[in-house]
């Protein structure tokens, strides 16, 4: 079971997190998109020997100036990182390959889905041994990215499909650190925290099945 560690809000949260990551130095350090995280990315500055493993994009692939555009988020947000991957919608497995070929990722950060525990694009039911492919979003999913994303007019916007990682990717990094917070997470965390196993309808909580794993709340 997850270590869990509780913070007075998400700016100390985030402050202390992107401390021990750059401490840390990680080679290879796997990120989220969306808000959960964006506290943390915001004190991540000495990231120059740091390559960033996005979780996912959407398919069909946005340009990156679009609102929603994994790859523009990650431009955005974490702009002193050596490189940025994402993974390719036409050759998902490709993406596991040059993960392991470059030593595995050293650290990768997590984030929970709001109504449903989705972690990536991975929602209820996704296979604990899936590695990168392409999915179909779950309408809950969907619904999450909608706030994620408020420029989204309507769930009608939301792309329905994206290319993930799996949560075999997820388990094989080296250690794992779930952030949740705000108020909208509120039964994200009362959820991941009664459980102390993988339970396929709340993904998220693969995070339970790893050695090296600790869950940030404030």
């Amino acid at each position: 079971m997850a270590e869990v560690r509780r913070f007075v809000d998400a700016d100390e949260l985030g402050r202390t997190l992107a401390g021990e990551i750059v401490a840390a130095r990680p080679a290879l350090l796997g990120c989220p998109g969306g808000r959960s995280l964006q506290t943390t990315y915001r004190h991540l500055l000495e990231l120059q020997e740091t390559t960033i493993v996005m979780m996912d994009e959407y398919v069909p692939v946005p340009p990156a100036g679009a609102h929603y555009s994994c790859r523009g988020f990650a431009a955005r947000e974490l702009p002193h990182a050596k490189e940025i991957w994402l993974p390719d919608p036409d050759d998902p497995e490709a993406y596991d390959e040059r993960i392991a070929d470059a030593g595995g990722i050293d650290l990768f950060l997590l984030a929970s889905g709001a109504s449903d525990g989705h972690v990536a694009m991975l929602g209820p039911g996704a296979p604990r041994d899936g590695r990168t492919t392409v999915v179909e979003l779950a309408e809950t999913t969907r619904r999450d990215n909608l706030r994620t994303f408020p420029e989204f007019e309507s769930i009608d916007d939301v792309p329905e499909h994206g290319v993930t990682v799996g949560l075999r990717t997820i388990l094989d990094a080296k250690a794992l650190r779930l952030v949740i917070h705000g108020a909208d997470k509120q039964h994200a965390i009362e959820r991941v925290l009664s459980l102390d196993a993988f339970d396929p309808t709340w993904p998220v909580s693969i995070v339970h099945e790893h050695d090296d794993a600790e869950i940030l709340i404030a």
